[in-house]
Parts: C-alpha cells; structure tokens; sequence
C-alpha cells in the first residue's frame, strides 16, 4: 500500500539542491569575467547556442542510396523521450543544421529569416518545438549555460530596487564599444575561427538609461558603474516568456504591432514625467522576450504587411523600433513555417519580393519511407499507450502504406508500380532496380511528398477506428476496421474537394487491401509450414538428391534399400516455389552445393535457414503438401472433424507465438485467408 512517507520519500529524492543553485547562481562582473576568461563561449549568440545544441546530442553518419547523409540524434527528441520524434526527414533536417551551422559562422544565414515550408501535419510545429524545448533543456546544462544582469538601483527611501535586464542582454555588452573588440580578440584567441564570439549592438533602452545615469552620476568612472550590476544565470524558458516568443496572426483588424515590439506603460507616465522614458515602457513583445533564444512566427504569411515589414529589419540589422524609440538590437532565431497555397501567395506577390529575399526556404514534405511512417503512429498506438484494446499485426502497417502510396509520384519508368516505387524507398530489393536507379527515382521526383494524406487524418482514422462498436466488443482492431475508416473518412474530407483525387485514393486503398492478401496468405503459409522437423527432412531429401544429381549418382532408398535415380519431381516442386525455370534448375543445383562446401571449408554446418531462398521455398513446399490435409476449405463451411481442429488449433497458436496475434484475431486471419483459398479453388474447378 502506497504511504504519505513514500510518496514524501519519492519527492526528495527526485530534488536535485544543487542544480537549482547552479541554476539561480548570481555574482559580480567581476565574477563574470572570471567564467567568461575560462569559458568564452558562455558569450556565444542565439544562432551558436543552437547548433551547438544540435551537436550536443550526437550524430549518427549512415548512406542511403549511396549518398552519405547524417542522423541528427536531437530530433529523436531525446529530452521528452521520442513524444516529439520526428521520422523519415533526414534530408530536410540536414539543410535546417546547414542552415544553423552556416549562422553560427557568420556566414550570411544569421541575417535571413528561417521558413519551414509544406504541407499540413508535416512536422513543420513539431520541429520549433523541438528546438525551443531543446534550447531551453541545453540552458540548464553546464554546457549550454549563459548569463544575463540586472542593476541594483537606490531609491530615495535608502533602500536598493533591483531591476532585470527587460530584454536579457548578455553582459558583455557593458564593455563600452571602444574597449569592446580588443576584449573579445582577446577572449577569442583560444578558440577556433569557426567558434568565435561576437557581441553586437548596444543595451536596450532601458539599459542603456540606466547605464547612462549611473555613468553620469560616478562622472565617467566605469567600473563604478558595474558595481551596481548583479550577474545572474539565464534559464530559457517559453512558459516564463525567457528567451522565447511564439507569435500567431490574429484577425487583421485587431493585429498590432506592439504585440511584436512592447507597448508604453501608461500607469508609469504620470510617474516618469514622459512616454518616451524608457522606465515607463513594457519590453514585453514577442521580439524582446526573445531576445537571447528562438521566436517562432506561426503561420507566418497570414502576417498583416505591416508585421512582415518589422521582420526585415529584425532579420538582416538584427534590429526592432519599439514606440518612441531608437532601433533597439536584438539577438535571436527567427523561424516560421507556411502551407502551399499562402507561399504561392507570397511567391505571386511582387510587393513582397524583399521579404522574400531574406528568406531562407526549407521544405518539409511528408515522409515517403514506409518503416519511419509506421513508427510516427507507433509513437501513440502501441501496447502502453492502448491498454485493453488489441491492435492487430499489420494495422499500422497497412494505414501507412496507404499514407505513402498517396504522397508518391506515379512513376515515370515503364511497368513499376507505385507499390514497387514503395518497397524500393524503403530498402526493398526488387529485380532490375539497384540503389542508384532509386537514386533516380528519388531525384525524377523532386517535389514528392509535398501533397498526399497527412499522418493526422491516419491517427483520427485509427482512433475512430478504436472506439467504435465494432473495437469495443472485440477489444480489438484489425488492418480492415481501419481500412474501412480511411475510405468512409474521404467523402467529407475538408481538405480534399477533387472527386478525381478522391477517386485515385480510393484505387490505392485496393492496392493496400490487395497486398494485405498477400501478407496474410504468407502468414498463414508459414504458420502451417512452420514445423521445424519436417522442414528439415524436407530439406535433407531435397540436398541428397541435388547432391546425387550433380555427382551423376544415385540415392539409397532407405525403405527399400536399393538405389534409385535422384527424385526430379521432388526437386522441381520446391524449386518451382521460387520461380526456378527448368533451363537453371543445373546453376541453382550447383550453387547451393557450392554454398555447401564453402561452409565445410570455414568448418561450418550448413542449416536450411541461412540460405533465406532455399528456406522459403521450403516453406512453400510444405504448406503445399499440408494444406490439404489441414482442409482449409472446411474453415469456411464449418464442418471439421477432430483431426483437422486439432491442426487448426496448432496454426492458431503459432500465428500467436509467432506472429503477434490474439486468440480473436488469428481465427478472424485463418478465415479470412481460408476464404481466400476456397475462392481459388473454386476458380480453377470452373
């Protein structure tokens, strides 16, 4: 039983005294200096902190269709434990960490404004989640640790106020400009050229009011000055409004432009005597709390004119005009993402044509990869999350193989299908296609991925597929269930209008029904020939003949004990099974005789199932000479005798052992494909 003292006991050990001491350290310039002498790079600007966050995570160097390409570890949103993974993206995650590299440089890209760019549900929120989550976490770590100040300013009454800094200025922006280069070349000579800081600008205004005053107070003497400055840790934090903004459009009637740059304190003026005095201003707009971090423009191009013409000057001068004052400098990441039609907008838009300019595009497709749009739905519908409920083998699966197929280009080469087109993205051999004809398949098909069916409407469908009666009487859900949503779902998709379009998805809904089939039918093939022994006297006879038929010798039979040809008709059934013509059954022969020997040289046995052709061939050739005496016809009727049930009952528990499946769902999937077979059957009597 769970007790108050546990639970209590619990707490304190999850407490951590001294993180929350680092966190909230406090000290003097002095104190600073200090820390930035034996680590400049807590100085480092917003685009710097982000890609050394980035790398503070690991990468992981692969080659995909022989092109080398890098797995950023960050987006496998190792902080929230994958909720936020993102799969498949690899290429456009590549040009987002170019993008941030070539910042960090100071390369040009740091004077642009980031535009994630595609189509609905494509990650674009999830990857600036990402980062800020990210950016905040890499702020509480010694690694990524960096300071701002605030001043400790008398009041008439004998005692001291202290002020934060409203924008989080980094404190090396104290040093006065004409000091400030020869400090940091110095800070800079014990880093590499590409790591090397730059403090630019001057304080806000408040800062530099306050700055100003202390400075005519102590006639000039600096030092003086700093001593009513309190150093203090800098912990990002968006719900705290530290270092991140995220503003969205509203209705442009009610769109203001202080949103963005803070708004005059009218309770203050009667104080201070003035609007334009910098103590009776609020610095909270999106663009001055995050100075320091990230701000993340949703929805960008729906911006009223006026807002995107704010975003010019933020991005290439690094710079904002708050009401009544000079522009003020600012140090921050500016990222925003758009669907199609409003980039199309912006692209027909000749006013917009310096918005553009500075903007660094960056597309987000929809994945195309079968295994990393099967894990986006495993995030959610997987055995921890769905408790009670039953999700069939192949469910997912076959939801995102649809999802797919909806997003690929028809392709251009003669007799591959779409589905072929699938199987080879996703690393499957098909014959006459090698890894550089998927090279070219993938660049014929430069905007692929870009239209299609978004992995929300595959997780509503799942999800209505989970609750409706059907699952809840069942306490379960099977590939067809879902299959049955994803059609109904289209004819009041809000999204798609086309009857065309509409009609195409529904053809490759077939297409997915069809290669269910086939997997089923292999299932059920494999659990009925998955007996062990038999498979390998099959296999035994079989390599005994094919030895004998290659040494032009013959076979003792063992019941009769006398010696008789090699058995052609044996071989031929089980190399028929994997398409062997009669004119190379002589090659396959010796090659797997060759194989044979090979092993015997290395002093290895050789097993049926390290050759995976000859094992499945095997396996067909099994389920052949079972399968009728399984009588799969007698499934459908119902008319079984013990015998055959007690067959039955094996192939069920297989298929769960195996396979995944539950008591419900393995007699649902023996049916089905029995169905099949009788169907077949019924055919080839005709």
């Amino acid at each position: 039983m769970v007790s108050k003292n546990s639970i209590l006991e619990l707490i304190t050990k999850r407490q951590n005294p001294q993180g929350f001491r680092d966190e909230h350290w406090e000290g003097t310039f002095d104190d600073y200096l200090d820390i930035v002498t034996r680590n400049p790079r807590v100085a480092r600007n917003s685009f710097q902190r982000v890609y050394d966050m980035i790398l503070h995570f690991g990468t992981e160097r692969y080659t995909k269709f022989r092109q080398d390409q890098v797995r950023y570890k960050f987006f496998t949103d190792p902080i929230g434990h994958g909720d936020d993974a993102i799969f498949g993206l690899e290429k456009s995650l590549m040009q987002l960490v170019d993008f941030f590299k070539s910042a960090a440089q100071g390369y040009g890209t740091e004077r642009r404004i980031l535009l994630l760019h595609g189509p609905v549900g494509s990650a674009k929120s999830t990857i600036c989640r990402l980062l800020k989550k990210g950016l905040e976490y890499y702020s509480r770590t010694d690694e990524g640790a960096l300071y701002t100040f605030s001043w400790r300013i008398p009041r008439p009454n004998g005692e001291t106020e202290v002020v934060d800094c409203p924008m989080h200025e980094e404190p090396l922006k104290l040093i006065p400009r004409a000091a400030r280069r020869e400090v940091l070349s110095m800070l800079n000579e014990t880093l590499p050229a590409e790591q090397r800081i730059t403090v630019e600008g001057d304080l806000d205004p408040f800062c530099r009011k306050t700055f100003a005053d202390f400075l005519r107070q102590y006639d000039g003497d600096w030092k003086k000055v700093v001593e009513h400055v309190v150093v203090r840790r800098l912990i990002i934090s968006e719900k705290d409004r530290r270092g991140i903004g995220t503003f969205q459009p509203k209705d442009e009637k009610n769109q203001d432009s202080t949103e963005l740059t803070g708004d005059i304190n009218y309770r203050k003026i009667a104080e201070y005597g003035s609007d334009s005095d910098p103590r009776a201003f609020n610095f909270d707009g999106e663009l001055n709390i995050a100075n320091r971090g990230i701000i993340e423009f949703i929805e960008v191009l729906k911006l009223d004119v006026a807002f995107l013409y704010d975003l010019l000057g933020a991005s290439q001068e690094h710079t904002i005009k708050p009401k009544k004052f000079a522009q003020t400098d600012i140090d921050e990441v500016i990222i925003g993402h758009t669907n199609e039609p409003e980039y199309k907008k912006l692209q027909n838009n000749e006013l917009m044509e310096a918005f553009r300019d500075r903007t660094i595009k960056i597309d987000v497709p929809y994945n195309v990869v079968l295994d990393e749009e099967i894990k986006i739905y495993e995030k959610d519908f997987n055995k921890e999350k769905i408790r009670g409920m039953h999700i069939a083998p192949h469910t997912i699966e076959t939801a995102a193989m649809w999802a797919v197929l909806t997003r690929l280009e028809e392709p251009k080469k003669a007799g591959l299908t779409r589905l072929q087109k699938l199987k080879l993205y996703s690393g499957k051999s098909i014959p006459g296609y090698t890894e550089d004809s998927v090279k070219e398949l993938i660049e014929e098909a430069r905007r692929e991925g870009m239209q299609g069916i978004s992995p929300r409407y595959i997780q509503d469908k799942i999800s209505n597929a989970l609750v409706s009666d059907q699952a809840m009487q069942e306490k379960g859900i099977n590939p067809f269930m879902v299959m049955n949503e994803l059609e109904n779902g289209l004819s009041h998709h809000s999204l798609i209008s086309d009857e065309e379009l509409k009609k195409q998805y529904k053809e490759l809904l077939a297409v997915v029904r069809e290669e269910y089939e086939d997997i089923l039918k292999a299932e059920v093939q494999r659990a009925i020939s998955a007996d062990e022994d038999a498979i390998r006297r099959l296999c035994t006879n079989y390599i005994e003949n094919v030895r004998a038929y290659t040494q032009r010798e013959k076979v003792r039979n063992k019941y009769t004990g006398k010696d008789e040809e090699p058995d052609e008709r044996l071989m031929r059934s089980i190399e028929d099974k994997i398409d062997i013509p009669e004119s190379r059954k002589d090659d396959f022969r010796q090659e797997i005789m060759n194989y044979i020997g090979a092993l015997a040289l290395d002093g290895k046995k050789f097993e049926y199932s390290t050759n995976a052709r000859l094992h499945k061939a095997l396996e067909l050739k099994l389920f052949e000479d079972q399968r009728d005496t399984i009588k799969l016809k007698n499934v459908v009727s119902g008319v079984i005798d013990d015998e055959t049930q007690a067959k039955i009952d094996v192939v069920k528990q297989r298929l769960i052992k195996y396979f995944g499946y539950n008591e419900q769902s393995a007699t649902d999937v023996l049916n089905y494909v029995a169905s099949i077979f009788a169907r077949g059957d019924a055919k080839s009597e005709d």
